[in-house]
C-alpha cells in the first residue's frame, strides 16, 4: 500500500510539471510578437523621443523576436543603448546587424558614433576605415572619421578629412563647422594689433595706446608676447610684457604675467599671478595678486568668481589696493552673450572705484594719493570672427566718470574707443 501511495504521488507530480510545462509554452507563445511591426516601430521610436526609453527597448526587442532581420529595428535598438551609456550592449546590436548586413550604412554610423561616445576614438577611427571600404568617399563616414581623428589629437589629419568632404561636397554645413573648430587647433599662432585711444572732457588731452602682440598655443598652456606703446602728456614710452596661462591638471590653470620698461608711462617692471579653479555647475574661482614698481610700489590683490550657463557668462572680479591713505575696493562686473562660438560674443561691462588694474592706462608713480578717488565706468564690446575664422576682431566703446586727482568732488568724463584685429596661422 505504502508502494501504491509512493507512486500515485509521483505521478501527481508529473501531471502538475507536465501541466506547468504546457501553459508555460502557451505564454510563451502569447508573448511572441503578432502585430504590424512598421506600426510598432514607429510607436517605438516615439516613445523614445518622449524619453521612454526602457518601454521603447521593450517594444524594439517584441519586434525582433519575430523579425530577427528587421535591421532598422536592431540599429535603433543599439542606438538607444548608446544614448543609455550602454556601450557594450550597443556595440553587440551594430555588431549583429553588420555581420548579416556588411553594406548597412545606418550600422555603420551607429557603430562608429558609439565608440566616439564611449571615448574610445582609436577604434571608431578603425572602424571608420572599415566603413570606408563599404562606402568609399561618403561625406557622414568620412565626418565620423575626422571626429574621431580630432579626438586622438590628429588634428591635421582632420582638417584633411574635412577638406576632402568639402571638395565633393562644398555645401556640407556639418563639414564646414568642424573645419572651423579644426582651424582653431591647428592655428597655434596667433599675431595681433590694439588701437585705443582716451579722450577727457576735462584735465587732459587724448592718450593713445597700440599694442604689438604675437600669440602662441603650447601643450603647456598659452603665451603671449606684447609690445605697447603709450603716447600721453607729450611724451613717448614703450614696455615689453609676457602673459602666460600655463595648464596644471584638469580644472585647474593658472596665469603669469611680467613686464619691463624704462619710460616713466609704465612701471619700470610689473608682475603678477593667479590660480583659477573650475568648480561644479559651470562655475570658475580665482585667486591672486599683481605688483607695479615705479619710484615706489604698489601691490594689490584680485579674485574673481565666474559663471557659465548655456550661451551666457557672469564674472565679478574685485580689487583690494593697500594705499597710504588706507585699502581701497574697487571692482567690475562683466557679462558676456555668446553666439556660434567662444569668439564670437556681445560684452557690457561695469566697474567702480580707482584701482591700477582698471585705470591701468592712465596710472602714473604719483598716483598711490589717488586710491581712495571715486571712479564709475562702463563698456561695451563686440568680438567677432571672419568667416574663416582665421581673423578675430574686437570693437570696445567705454565711459568713465573720474573724480579730480586735485579737486575731490569735482569729476571729468573720460571716453575710451579701442580695436582689437587677430590673426590666427599655423
Amino acid at each position: 500500500m505504502e508502494i501504491k501511495k509512493m507512486i500515485s504521488k509521483i505521478i501527481a507530480k508529473l501531471i502538475v510539471i507536465l501541466i506547468f510545462l504546457y501553459a508555460f509554452q502557451m505564454f510563451g507563445q502569447e508573448k511572441k510578437f503578432s502585430g504590424d511591426p512598421d506600426s510598432a516601430f514607429k510607436t517605438a521610436r516615439d516613445l523614445a523621443s518622449s524619453n521612454q526609453r526602457k518601454q521603447a527597448q521593450d517594444t524594439l526587442l517584441f519586434i525582433l523576436t519575430k523579425y530577427p532581420d528587421y535591421h532598422d529595428v536592431r540599429t535603433y535598438l543599439a542606438t538607444t543603448y548608446g544614448w543609455d551609456a550602454d556601450y557594450k550592449k550597443a556595440k553587440k546590436e551594430f555588431e549583429v546587424v553588420l555581420e548579416k548586413d556588411p553594406k548597412n550604412k545606418p550600422a555603420w554610423q551607429g557603430i562608429i558614433q558609439n565608440e566616439l561616445w564611449a571615448n574610445a576614438p582609436f577604434i571608431a577611427l578603425e572602424m571608420s576605415d572599415r566603413a570606408l571600404e563599404q562606402f568609399p568617399k561618403d561625406p557622414d563616414i568620412l565626418l565620423l572619421k575626422a571626429k574621431a581623428q580630432e579626438q586622438t589629437e590628429k588634428t591635421v589629419d582632420a582638417l584633411d578629412t574635412v577638406n576632402l568632404i568639402l571638395k565633393e561636397n562644398p555645401e556640407n554645413k556639418k563639414a564646414e563647422e568642424l573645419k572651423y573648430s579644426l582651424r582653431k587647433k591647428v592655428s597655434l599662432n596667433t599675431i595681433g594689433l590694439i588701437l585705443s585711444a582716451d579722450f577727457y572732457s576735462a584735465v587732459f588731452d587724448p592718450m593713445q595706446y597700440y599694442s604689438l602682440k604675437y600669440g602662441r598655443q603650447t601643450k603647456l598652456g598659452s603665451l603671449t608676447a606684447k609690445l605697447n606703446f603709450n603716447r600721453r602728456l607729450n611724451t613717448n614710452g614703450e614696455q615689453l610684457e609676457i602673459d602666460m596661462y600655463p595648464k596644471i591638471i584638469n580644472g585647474l590653470y593658472g596665469y603669469i604675467n611680467a613686464g619691463y620698461s624704462n619710460s616713466p608711462l609704465f612701471p619700470k617692471t610689473k608682475y603678477g599671478a593667479e590660480l583659477f579653479k573650475a568648480l561644479s555647475h559651470g562655475l570658475e574661482a580665482s585667486l591672486g595678486f599683481r605688483t607695479l614698481n615705479y619710484a615706489t610700489t604698489t601691490n594689490f590683490y584680485t579674485a574673481s568668481v565666474s559663471w557659465y550657463t548655456g550661451n551666457s557668462y557672469w564674472s565679478f572680479r574685485p580689487y583690494l589696493t593697500p594705499g597710504d591713505v588706507g585699502t581701497s575696493f574697487s571692482g567690475a562686473l562683466t557679462y558676456r552673450k555668446y553666439r556660434s562660438d567662444a569668439d564670437n560674443y556681445f560684452s557690457v561691462s561695469a566697474g567702480m572705484g580707482y584701482s591700477p588694474e582698471l585705470n591701468q592706462f592712465n596710472y602714473t608713480a604719483v598716483d598711490n594719493v589717488k586710491i581712495g578717488l571715486k571712479s564709475q565706468k562702463i563698456n561695451l564690446g563686440y568680438n567677432f570672427t571672419s568667416r574663416n575664422q582665421r581673423n578675430i576682431y574686437n570693437t570696445q566703446f567705454g565711459i568713465t566718470h573720474q573724480e579730480e586727482l586735485f579737486s575731490p568732488g569735482d569729476y571729468y568724463w573720460v571716453y575710451f574707443v579701442a580695436f582689437t584685429w587677430d590673426v590666427r596661422f599655423r
